[in-house]
């Protein structure tokens, strides 16, 4: 929502204050300038991105008008999962919740939690450490660094469509210069002409250097900001799995290790003790 309140602020404010100044619409409107720009932006792009990463910005490029965040509800269900899934061990063993996390989608255990259940790879990796911790012994730190493995994999994947949208939005002012130098260079074959004619052709090849500084500072640079905004948040609910599950693994009561998962939550999302204590209960 707030993204699609940015871009239009953007706009009203560029073109309302060039109005202001008693500025001609018609004059920005240079399709040639357009095709320049933003067609050899899309062709940098495919240049420098495999095939795997240009279907995963086209995938995330529509979250930027979601609400990116990780809800205080959503903490909650998963805290709530994992003190079930503690409990559950610390009463029956850990061979009790084996047929759960085979198949989770179909254990009463996980279905009950909506919002961790469409998460499929949170999923996965609670699932996958709970089977090492089921065939395995392994110590506390052990099972800190091999998450740590896993968390920092999922991490570079989730920063690949940000980084790749920041390198177009780097690009963007030096091919607006592109576009304002071949304005010149037509202008120049024009030097026999009018003023007239040749100051519309000037301005049709700053057009070009506008286009990109703006798409650059106003549009481009900013989704991809919103991007990187939005693969940190998701870390911090897959760290907020691990310290759990060290602190569990450690010998902490189920609470209190859910408690240590609470702290790792930054902001308003975090959810107070009373809170927890309270979704815990029911």
């Amino acid at each position: 929502m707030f993204a699609g309140i940015g871009i239009a602020v953007v706009l009203i404010a560029v073109i309302g204050g060039f109005l202001m100044e008693g500025g001609n619409l018609h004059v920005m409107w240079q399709p040639a300038e357009y095709v320049i720009i933003f067609g050899a932006a899309i062709g940098g792009f495919l240049i420098s991105s495999p095939g795997g990463i240009v279907g995963l910005v086209v995938k995330n490029i529509g979250t930027i008008f979601a609400s990116g965040s990780t809800s205080k509800a959503q903490y909650l269900e998963l805290l709530s999962l994992l003190n079930t899934v503690f409990s559950k061990i610390r009463k029956d063993g850990l061979i009790s919740i084996e047929a759960d996390i085979e198949n989770p989608l179909k254990s009463p255990l996980f279905t009950k939690y909506k919002s961790v259940i469409s998460n499929h790879h949170a999923l996965d990796f609670i699932c996958d450490n709970l089977k090492v911790m089921i065939t395995t012994n392994m110590p506390p730190h052990e099972l800190d660094s091999l998450m740590d493995v896993d968390i920092n994999a999922h991490h570079h994947v989730e920063m690949q469509p940000s980084l790749s949208i920041a390198k177009v939005a780097d690009a963007l002012p030096g091919l607006g210069i592109v576009a304002a130098v071949l304005g010149v260079v037509l202008t120049m074959g024009k030097i026999d002409q009018p003023p007239s004619v040749l100051g519309h052709s000037i301005g049709a090849a700053l057009v070009g250097t506008f286009l990109g500084v703006l798409a650059c500072y106003g549009f481009v640079g900013p989704i991809a900001a919103n991007l990187e905004l939005q693969a940190r948040e998701k870390g911090i609910y897959f760290e907020v799995i691990k310290v759990a599950l060290v602190a569990f693994v450690g010998g902490a009561a189920p609470q209190m290790a859910v408690e240590l998962g609470r702290r790792a939550i930054a902001g308003k999302e975090r959810p107070s003790f009373s809170e927890l204590e309270k979704a815990i209960r029911k």
